[in-house]
């Protein structure tokens, strides 16, 4: 049976796609970055278990927003609990791979800026067209890497 016939004949089925439609934006990934080290908790208390301490500039993936708390996920996949005033909108990425290269351009070809090994933070700076963002290294270099290379996006 075609699409369009199994949505004039399921109307229920065609509003359940357009709510999915609509809602698709609200799905996005959202990410912050630790402002400075912190302790995060396995629960939304300072009077939680600590985890572990996350580093100033780590990247981190909104998961749930509470007063004053909010749970993320960080590059590993390791959810833990944060206060919220210990998170900034400011965008860093972590290199996923063994060895990034970033380059003078949004192009395969062109000059090598420098390499980021793995687990290395950088600034994002902006997202370009074609699978590239243009990021800086804390000693002030900057340069183009495709966004596969890098967790945070």
């Amino acid at each position: 049976m075609p699409a369009l016939v199994a949505l004039r004949r399921f109307p229920a089925a065609a509003l359940a796609l357009a709510a999915l439609t609509v809602a698709w934006p609200a799905w996005a990934l959202d990410y912050r970055t630790v402002a400075e080290a912190t302790p995060m908790y396995d629960a939304p208390s300072a009077k939680a278990k600590p985890l572990f301490v996350a580093l100033a500039g780590t990247p981190v993936e909104l998961v749930v927003s509470l007063e004053g708390w909010s749970k993320v996920r960080d590059s590993k996949g390791d959810l833990a609990w944060i206060e919220k005033k210990q998170l900034t909108e400011k965008r860093n990425v972590i290199v996923r791979l063994d060895r990034a290269q970033v380059r003078a351009a949004a192009e395969d070809k062109a000059p090598l800026v420098f390499e980021a090994e793995r687990d290395v933070v950088l600034e994002l700076l902006e997202a370009v067209p074609g699978g590239w963002v243009k990021v800086k290294h804390r000693d002030g270099q900057s340069g183009f890497l495709k966004a596969h290379q890098v967790w945070g996006l």
